[in-house]
């Protein structure tokens, strides 16, 4: 596991895109799990950027959602699918079967979760994983404690993700109470990890996950143990070098 650091939240968004183009660049097919939330944001506008001036060809990505709301469907405006097409998918035009999705919705959340973590085995787990830091160390939804093994499953939300939710939702009373995550076993087994983290806020969290040993409660701490790891952290976020 590497840390890098960058001066600001800019410069840690354009160091994540050199990364997506270089896996993209090797294999253009690559099967890519992305994360929702603020702080991917600015690696994902600079990668349509990048696409537009025709320096990125992201036509062949297989991608995968990583985690979503239960009982919401994609026309939801919590939907994090919906987001991320707002996000970034949108323009890219991929169709339907490069996408592989959580449904929310889906009448039977099990069996989909176990439909989705089988389409991942078969494309021969993610070749790089896009993620964030949650507040309490979670990976996608993967709330502590989850080990090595937690599965692609349907999990309760702890208070800490519920309350980061209202943040974008207004309320907690907006947040849905549970969700579809991409397991531990699928993300610690990508080929390629980026973490992203910026701000002040995420900096006790950042520090368990590096410094202390890795443990279910805090989730992320597993990537300690993981080759093809990068987490890329703001000064804000990593403020004295060590």
């Amino acid at each position: 596991m590497d840390l890098l650091l960058t001066d600001d939240y800019g410069a840690m968004s354009l160091a994540a895109a050199d990364i997506v183009a270089e896996t993209i660049a090797a294999k253009p097919d690559a099967a890519v799990v992305l994360a929702t939330g603020e702080t991917p944001v600015g690696m994902y506008r600079e990668l349509s950027a990048r696409r537009e001036r025709g320096e990125l060809d992201l036509s062949h990505l297989r991608v995968f959602q990583l985690d979503e709301y239960l009982g919401i469907g994609p026309d939801d405006r919590r939907s994090l699918l919906g987001w991320m097409c707002r996000a970034f998918l949108g323009p890219l035009n991929l169709p339907d079967a490069r996408l592989t999705t959580l449904p929310g919705d889906a009448d039977d959340p099990h069996a989909a979760c176990q439909a989705y973590a089988e389409t991942v085995l078969a494309a021969g787990g993610y070749d790089l994983a896009v993620l964030g830091l949650g507040p309490n160390g979670h990976l996608g939804y993967n709330e502590p404690p989850s080990d090595p093994l937690s599965p692609t499953r349907v999990v309760d939300l702890t208070v800490e993700s519920i309350q980061s939710g209202a943040f974008y939702w207004g309320s907690e009373e907006q947040v849905p109470q549970q969700a579809l995550t991409a397991g531990m076993d699928l993300l610690l087994a990508a080929k390629r990890t980026i973490l992203l983290v910026s701000g002040p806020h995420k900096h006790a969290i950042l520090r368990r996950v590096v410094e202390e040993q890795p443990t279910p409660d805090v989730p992320a701490s597993y990537l300690q143990g993981v080759d093809g790891v990068t987490i890329l952290a703001d000064r804000a976020a990593w403020p004295n070098e060590e």
